[in-house]
């Protein structure tokens, strides 16, 4: 064991699973500022950037260290919403289950700068998709499915420009470590897959005060932060529903994800803002109060600037679901294990679920909390509102009151 030499005691040794969270929270860091990271698998490599960030240099980077030319991986549903006359993958083969989570485009040279791939990524951008030639279907390499998940974890659009490291296969030594480019981070891609479920379970309270509210006087936040030292989720605790959890009972529990357009502005496109004051509400008139978890899941898990563009597209006529896809992303990419490690954390094992989204009470359970029952939470639409709220009855199975009208 090493010592540390300031104290001359040995130093300890550091834990694996934080090392993990951390390493990927870099990796995003750095994905958000268009640099370069290598993925790692178990015995090869891969360098890899956003398409929506990576500049020249970037590129410059990845053609330096590829010993293959890179190749654009794009969602599925996003390289379908492009429309491009795609061949198959080449062969006479089946497709794998990487190529039916992502599709790999080798570009033409003229292609390979950063205008043109972000209008490949990004169907909001104005700038020319043809800039020379037509990109052809390429096989999805074996960590394409970790290169996607890494860019959603940036909340950056799921499309990434990725080429097998000139180095060769991955073994025990300097390779492992990233060395060959030391000012490059190096992740490896399990670390990447696993980070969800890793960084939810680690949420842990590290901070509380009481904090009146205009609709509940006696209200407390409670802020959690996971090991990776990410941003925090928030539990807004009405009263002492913990007492009640104590003696057995089932509090009332809301799980709402963070809206900054409807709970910070009034955004009259969604009923995110009435949902959290009415529970806000509602909690402080019930016996033994409640709890409403305030996750930072904005849109769904795509993100604030990523739900602008979905915005933008629904501008143009689609509906919620098929403007996150038509961006590459899924139609709900929440993780319900936050909610769950919160409740834990609170001490609340049995909850009654305020909620009109049946996914939320199957998500729940699936994470280990019984729900005694479900609590409707309507709101009206306000004229603006009434396409989203109906597609939520109709695509997302929301149990909602058929409207006058529709």
């Amino acid at each position: 064991m090493a010592e540390d030499p300031r104290l001359g005691a040995p130093a300890p040794q550091p834990d694996p699973a934080r090392a993990a969270l951390r390493a990927v929270h870099r990796a995003v860091a750095e994905l958000r500022r268009g640099t370069p990271v290598l993925l790692r698998g178990e015995d090869h490599g891969v360098v890899m950037a956003p398409a929506e960030t990576v500049g020249a240099a970037g590129l410059g980077e990845i053609l330096a260290l590829a010993k293959a030319p890179p190749v654009l991986l794009l969602a599925p549903s996003r390289a379908g919403a492009l429309a491009l006359p795609l061949a198959p993958p080449p062969g006479l083969r089946p497709v794998t289950a990487v190529e039916e989570a992502a599709v790999a485009l080798r570009l033409p040279p003229a292609m390979l700068e950063p205008a043109a791939l972000r209008s490949l990524a990004d169907p909001t951008f104005e700038g020319l998709l043809d800039a020379g030639g037509r990109p052809e279907r390429a096989p999805a390499p074996p960590l394409a499915l970790a290169a996607l998940a890494l860019a959603k974890l940036a909340r950056l659009l799921p499309a990434v420009v990725l080429a097998p490291l000139r180095e060769g296969p991955m073994r025990e030594g300097p390779m492992r470590e990233g060395l060959a480019r030391p000012d490059l981070l190096s992740v490896v891609a399990a670390d990447v897959l696993a980070y969800p479920a890793s960084a939810a379970s680690s949420l842990r309270r590290v901070a509380e005060a009481a904090v009146p509210l205009e609709d509940a006087a006696d209200a407390r936040i409670v802020a959690f932060r996971a090991a990776d030292g990410g941003i925090e989720h928030l539990a807004i605790v009405i009263g002492r529903p913990e007492d009640m959890a104590e003696a057995g009972g089932a509090p009332l529990v809301r799980l709402h994800s963070e809206c900054f357009t409807g709970d910070l502005l009034g955004s009259l496109r969604c009923d995110c803002g009435p949902q959290l004051r009415g529970a806000i509400a509602r909690m402080a008139q019930e016996k033994g109060g409640g709890v409403l978890l305030y996750l930072a899941q904005e849109g769904r898990g795509i993100g604030l600037v990523n739900k602008l563009r979905a915005y933008a597209l629904q501008d143009a006529g689609l509906d919620t679901v098929d403007a996150n896809k038509a961006l590459g992303w899924g139609a709900d990419e929440r993780n319900f294990l936050v909610a769950a490690t919160m409740l834990e954390q609170l001490g609340i094992a049995r909850v009654r679920l305020m909620t009109n989204n049946p996914d939320k009470l199957v998500g729940l359970v699936a994470c280990g909390v019984a729900v005694e029952g479900r609590v409707p939470h309507e709101i009206a639409p306000n004229g603006v509102n009434d396409g989203y709220l109906a597609t939520k009855a109709a695509r997302f199975g929301h149990l909602l009151a058929p409207q006058e009208g529709n």
